[in-house]
């Protein structure tokens, strides 16, 4: 049996009034999800646990089945991980965004999406003047980096394991710098010095450090969930990538994935098919929906689910069915990214699994009934089924998904 996760992030939201109260999933034509929530099992899953903040980090992490309040120790060390940037213990390691600041306040927290190419420029010029002496920033994808403390720098006098920074940047869009930066001296003076280094260049023109930590050590996946084939993620988001490899799972490197709406869609389909050959799981992880709900793009938010149905969903259920006899295909946001709100929040999220080949059979003789995958019918499932909302990090989802069929 062959095992996937589709995850398309930020899926989920509120309803617009003025697209008639609907969804950014009720708007989009989405045959493919539409089709496995007809004929597979639907429902509610909490991903978010009480206390933590809603994000990617603790979604995806409770998605596998792992209690975020036991095993995260920050997003930075997790993305580094992601980088394949080395961390010996001790060292600390932090989200660097480029950033644009305007009259003193956070304007963009992609700093205006900078290349690859103009990323690694500017994190060279902080390398040239802030490095050394245990402090070392590493490019990333875009405006995604990395800086790493090491643990005998005289800069790391954090006490503790846990997250160590400021506040996550697209949560404080138009808020002023001054009075957000974190709270650790070291951190404030990198953050101000950042501003000098880069000028008064109109886009990328501050650093922002958040959500630093120290490795985390967690359960190989395998050996918790039995899947013995082994098994890889596949996204163009470095935090992704860095749980993938902290559970045990290989982190697949697809060119052209950039976690952005210009990532290459196929090439990640054809890799987890790929990977798949020699592996019985694969987490397939797309960041576009989520960017459009960021930048409050209803329009773009509804391109971008709709790319996530066509691109992969479908391609994805297409290269299976010729490729495999059995599989289960689990689809889901990871968390709520409201197009209102421009950030994360902490509802439960729709879900649907596909089973091979019995509900294959199933969906085309109910064909002319065909359910719609939504946060209203995901609710109406849970309450059908008497299941009520499933608890992610309790491992309700992973039973879900990895049990045998009846």
């Amino acid at each position: 049996m062959k095992y996937v996760i589709l995850i398309g992030d930020g899926m989920a939201d509120y309803p617009i009034p003025e697209r008639g109260g609907k969804t950014a999933l009720q708007i989009a034509a989405t045959p493919n999800l539409d089709f496995v929530a007809t004929a597979g099992v639907c429902g509610l899953v909490k991903t978010i646990p009480e206390g933590l903040a809603a994000g990617s980090d603790i979604a995806t992490l409770s998605i596998l089945g792992y209690d975020p309040a036991k095993y995260y120790t920050g997003r930075g060390p997790l993305e580094a991980l992601g980088m394949r940037v080395p961390l010996e213990e001790g060292d600390l390691a932090f989200r660097c965004n480029l950033v644009t600041v305007r009259e003193g306040k956070f304007a963009d927290y992609s700093g205006g999406h900078p290349t690859n190419e103009e990323a690694r420029g500017l994190i060279a010029a902080l390398n040239e003047e802030l490095g050394g002496s245990g402090c070392e920033f590493y490019p990333g994808v875009s405006y995604r980096n990395i800086l790493v403390l090491k643990s005998e720098s005289k800069n790391n006098i954090f006490a503790g394991a846990k997250e160590i920074g400021g506040a996550p940047p697209h949560d404080i869009i138009g808020a002023r710098v001054e009075e957000e930066l974190p709270r650790e001296g070291v951190l404030r003076e990198i953050v101000l010095a950042s501003r000098e280094i880069f000028g008064k260049a109109e886009k990328a023109n501050l650093v922002w450090l958040w959500s630093g930590g120290r490795k985390p050590e967690m359960p190989a996946f395998s050996g918790r969930y039995g899947v013995s084939g082994g098994g890889s993620v596949i996204s163009g988001v470095d935090l992704i990538k860095g749980i993938g490899r902290c559970v045990g799972l290989e982190a697949v490197e697809v060119p052209g994935a950039t976690g952005y709406f210009d990532t290459n869609y196929e090439g990640k389909v054809e890799n987890a098919l790929r990977s798949l050959k020699e592996r019985d799981f694969v987490l397939l992880h797309v960041e576009a929906p989520d960017e459009a709900g960021h930048l409050g793009e209803i329009d773009l938010k509804v391109k971008a689910i709709e790319d996530f149905d066509a691109l992969v969903v479908g391609k994805m259920l297409q290269g299976l069915e010729q490729e495999f006899a059995d599989f289960k295909v689990l689809v889901l946001p990871d968390h709520y990214t409201p197009v209102s709100l421009r950030t994360h929040t902490r509802e439960p999220v729709p879900f649907a699994i596909f089973s091979s080949p019995q509900a294959h059979a199933q969906a085309h003789a109910q064909a002319h009934a065909q359910n719609h995958f939504d946060e209203i019918f995901a609710r109406q499932c849970s309450l059908a089924a008497g299941r009520g909302v499933l608890d992610a990090r309790a491992g309700d989802l992973m039973r879900q998904l990895l049990k045998e069929e009846r």
